[in-house]
Formats: structure tokens, sequence, C-alpha cells
């Protein structure tokens, strides 16, 4: 595997890595969203979810289109909501694992 290979794939994981990157997904996986219904549903300044989108945008997860003034984002690879299903169910083991080794002590 090249480098840039690599370096593409921690691009990938790193722009899902971040708290409100997810929660970007999580509204958009339903269908496109207009940037101004993404930052009202998350309670967030327009110019702080525009740099998530951005940054998501340039790793090859969503993808955009401009009419006029309104921008509307999509998810590009659906791949990556199984992704976020995989960490679910590692999290969800965890937790399980946790509250079994609490109920034996």
């Amino acid at each position: 595997m090249s480098n840039r290979y690599l370096e593409k794939k921690a691009e990938i994981l790193k722009a899902i890595a971040q708290p409100t990157r997810l929660k970007i997904l999580e509204l958009l996986k339903d269908g496109e969203r207009c940037v101004c219904d993404i930052y009202t549903a998350l309670g967030q300044e327009q110019p702080t979810i525009s740099k998530h989108l951005t940054f998501m945008k340039r790793a090859g997860i969503l993808d955009s289109r401009k009419e006029g003034l309104r921008i509307t984002y999509w998810i590009k690879a659906p791949e990556v909501l199984e992704i976020i299903r995989h960490a679910e169910a590692i999290l969800k083991r965890e937790v399980e694992e946790d509250h079994n080794s609490l109920g034996t002590t």
C-alpha cells in the first residue's frame, strides 16, 4: 500500500472522527439538506458548520450544489454510514462488557 493511499484512508476517518461531523451525517442520512437547515438543527453558527461540511466534502464523504444563495449537501459516500454503524456496535459491546463486569464484582 502506498503512503498516499494510507493518507487518504486516514483523511476519510479523520473527517468523521468529530462529534459535530457525526451529527451532520446523522442529519444527512435521510437525504440532502440545506446548510441553513443543518446549522439551525445543530444550534451552531453557520461558519462553523460550513467548515465541517467543507472538510467532509474534501475527504469525498459529502457533495453539494449551489442554487442561488442556497447550498445543499448530501452524503456522497454512503459507505461512511456503515463505518459509523460498526463504531456503534463496538461501543455497545464495550458498554455491555462494562455493565457485566460491574455485576460480577
